[in-house]
């Protein structure tokens, strides 16, 4: 692997901190099958990462102190979580100053994430509060319902073959692989804090129901528009182009479609993440990546 692994799990937690340092120089400009259209398709996810997850961080922080998460072994995962997601920023920001080096301002695009996750929240907040939904409930639980979504795409990576394989460079298969492993080591934590503080009752799920709506829209939405911006940049912004990278994310069986079954799954009332037992899949790519628990 093309990086320093260390794995630290000071915390106690049921899932390490791993310390990765990606090195990102050698990464080809079309490092998804060659192909332009697929390679920003990834990129693009990957410039909504650290924005994304530093959300993520920010909105288990404004509650960790409640006295309602007073459990100490909640307080260890959460611990771990954290750790794990400033990992997954920083791994990405790198890659994505590597991309900004061809001449894609990537940057921009992270910084456009920022901006559509403070106004959401700003937005939403607004809307809710007068029906008794707070900033830090509605942060909450739109991390939740990011959190499925991630958490869904990192199975379909560890289980579809066709998909690992389009990862031409060895420094993009790991670090794709080593984010996919952790956000399913990490996929209950943001839910079982949502719960402890909020419950199970009609006020709870429809605030997640209402947020899984809106989080995959908006991620649909800037996901493709990031995707447009960079092939414009190559002036491959043209259906030949993008024809493959289409069928091959969004026909039949598709890497995205093929997940619609399981994002839906988090509008049933008694959906809880580890409902979906991932622990053979990690544990096969625990070994298959050197990723031994200390």
């Amino acid at each position: 692997m093309n990086a320093k692994v260390n794995i630290s799990n000071r915390a106690g937690a049921s899932f390490p901190v791993r310390r990765m340092d990606f090195e990102f120089g050698e990464v080809p400009r079309y490092w998804a099958n060659g192909d332009a259209a697929l390679t920003h398709f990834m990129t693009a996810l990957s410039a909504l990462f650290p924005e994304g997850e530093q959300f993520f961080v920010n909105s288990t922080r404004a509650v960790r102190n409640d006295p309602k998460l007073e459990d100490q072994r909640l307080q260890k995962e959460i611990s771990a979580f954290i750790g794990q997601e400033a990992m997954h920023s920083k791994e990405h920001l790198a890659f994505n100053a590597s991309a900004q080096a061809y001449g894609y301002d990537v940057r921009e695009l992270e910084a456009q994430t920022g901006r559509l996750i403070n106004r959401t929240i700003g937005v939403a907040s607004k809307v809710l509060k007068p029906f008794g939904f707070s900033k830090e409930m509605i942060g909450l639980t739109g991390t939740c319902a990011l959190e499925h979504f991630t958490s869904t795409i990192a199975e379909e990576l560890l289980s579809n073959p066709d998909i690992q394989a389009m990862f031409m460079d060895q420094t993009m298969y790991h670090l794709w692989m080593w984010h996919a492993i952790e956000e399913n080591e990490h996929k209950a934590v943001a839910f079982d804090v949502y719960e402890a503080m909020y419950g199970q009752g009609p006020k709870a799920y429809f605030m997640r129901s209402l947020a899984l709506v809106i989080a995959m829209g908006l991620i649909f939405i800037t996901q493709s528009y990031f995707t447009a911006k960079l092939l414009r940049t190559d002036g491959k912004l043209t259906w030949h182009d993008t024809k493959y990278m289409i069928k091959f994310m969004y026909g039949y069986k598709g890497f995205m479609t093929r997940q619609i079954p399981t994002l839906l799954d988090f509008l049933r009332p008694k959906f809880h993440p580890n409902d979906q037992d991932t622990t053979a899949l990690l544990n096969k790519w625990r070994a298959e990546l050197g990723f031994n628990l200390s």
